[in-house]
């Protein structure tokens, strides 16, 4: 396939292989979240945001696997370096707690492992102040991880702080921190203590305009947060919170991008009352939004970060202080041990920086706004983002829902959050003319439901 020619091209979607391939999944496999029929064919040709299926269609993918594959498929920036290496057996080894080495120098590595994965991180997050990673196999994963760490460094604080329409993964720990649809937590036990306050939603709001209820005394300009944790007329002693976390862009929320007062104003009570704050980057990290971190963007300053998906492991960030000293506290035997995940996060992490990939996702972000904006009928209520982290609003669910299958039957792949929001998450090197594609592609199929 040449990416630079290359064209959506649809017979049928789904195709009768397609269709039977789904039914055979089925077969065994536990109810899940499944967005379409899509059945990837693997032996065909795909490169970038262009995959095949195993009818033969050719599709334009900007879902990039839910940001799992920040460069798409196949891409030579990773699949050239990696196919220098012959792999071994077994490439995943026992956890953290066991080393691997190509026999190279440390800091030298030709075959990059957890190891080298961890100083990248590090690296990356020394503005933070970090320089101690836990690598595990999910983001789920890292946010339970990032929870113990914090409740073990407040030495008993019982309180933790979440925002609604959170979501921070399916695991028991994680999922108490949810606040989005209540199909994730309905009759789940919880971890006690998680309390919640709103989240902007409002890009532009201020103290005054705020509707979503964060600032709900335009006068005093007092947040909720601040609110709750006030000495003499909050109800939460801020010396029990243990974590106050956040997305810095809400992701299955619907793809919320909080306004400047809001940032500002998380930002100051975390320092004011010495809260550890904890990122969760496992949608919004790894150069998505133009910045490395999604909190890059913000004036809020993490003490945990959180890491997945474009990572290719899960990764709990943070400064040696806050994870605890004492050994086993943390361990995993199975997470962490992929070598080959690793070396693919340390080459996406490398690639990102060596050809500008931010500048490219800041740019292409700002053509595909551009193009939608211009053209999308009244149907379309908000086109927003950040970098190429994108979210297409509409005036109803079904609506929404109508314009993601007909940009389907179109070849364009494209992913629902919220209530009424598709999100758009093209690969982090997208071009020009992929942008071009994919943004009159899904015009004219919200054309067919307007």
């Amino acid at each position: 396939m040449d990416r630079e020619t290359a064209e959506p091209h649809v017979d049928t979607m789904p195709g009768k292989r397609a269709r039977e391939w789904v039914e055979y999944h089925h077969d065994h496999a536990a109810p899940s979240t499944y967005v379409y029929d899509f059945v990837w064919d693997i032996t065909a040709e795909a490169e970038g945001p262009f995959c095949t299926d195993v009818d033969g269609n050719v599709l334009l993918d900007f879902t990039s696997h839910v940001a799992a594959a920040p460069l798409g498929y196949n891409n030579p920036k990773i699949m050239d370096r990696m196919s220098e290496f012959d792999l071994v057996d077994p490439t995943k080894i026992a956890g953290q707690d066991f080393y691997v080495s190509d026999r190279s120098a440390p800091g030298e590595e030709q075959f990059p492992g957890p190891a080298a994965l961890m100083d990248k991180l590090t690296d990356l997050t020394s503005h933070y102040g970090m320089d101690t990673v836990f690598l595990s196999n999910s983001g789920a994963e890292a946010v339970e991880n990032a929870i113990k760490i914090s409740y073990d460094n407040a030495d008993g604080a019982k309180y933790g702080i979440t925002f609604e329409g959170a979501f921070h993964g399916r695991t028991l720990g994680a999922l108490s921190l949810n606040r989005s649809k209540s199909v994730y937590r309905r009759k789940y036990p919880e971890i006690s203590g998680v309390l919640d306050v709103p989240f902007c939603d409002d890009r532009s709001c201020s103290p005054e305009t705020c509707s979503c209820g964060f600032f709900p005394d335009s006068e005093s300009a007092a947040s909720k947060l601040r609110q709750k944790l006030h000495p003499e007329t909050g109800h939460v002693d801020a010396d029990e919170v243990a974590y106050v976390i956040v997305e810095p862009v809400q992701g299955e929320g619907g793809y919320r991008f909080p306004s400047d007062a809001f940032a500002d104003e998380l930002a100051a009570v975390v320092d004011d009352y010495d809260l550890t704050l904890i990122a969760d980057e496992i949608q919004s990290g790894v150069g998505r939004t133009g910045e490395m971190w999604g909190a890059d963007n913000y004036p809020m300053e993490p003490d945990v970060i959180t890491g997945a998906k474009g990572l290719r492991v899960g990764a709990t960030i943070s400064n040696s202080d806050i994870f605890p000293s004492e050994k086993s506290r943390l361990s995993s035997t199975w997470g962490a041990g992929d070598i080959l995940s690793s070396m693919q996060g340390v080459f996406t992490l490398e690639a990102i920086e060596d050809y500008d990939l931010l500048d490219n996702a800041v740019a292409h972000g700002r053509q595909f706004k551009e193009t939608v904006r211009d053209s999308a009928p009244d149907t379309v209520t908000d086109v927003r983002g950040k970098g190429l982290l994108l979210a297409v609003e509409f005036d109803s669910k079904d609506r929404r829902d109508d314009a993601q299958e007909a940009a389907l039957k179109r070849g364009l792949l494209t992913l629902a959050c919220g209530h009424k929001v598709l999100r758009i998450l093209p690969p982090l090197d997208v071009t020009e003319r992929e942008i071009d594609i994919g943004a009159n592609m899904l015009l004219d199929a919200i054309g067919d439901v307007s």
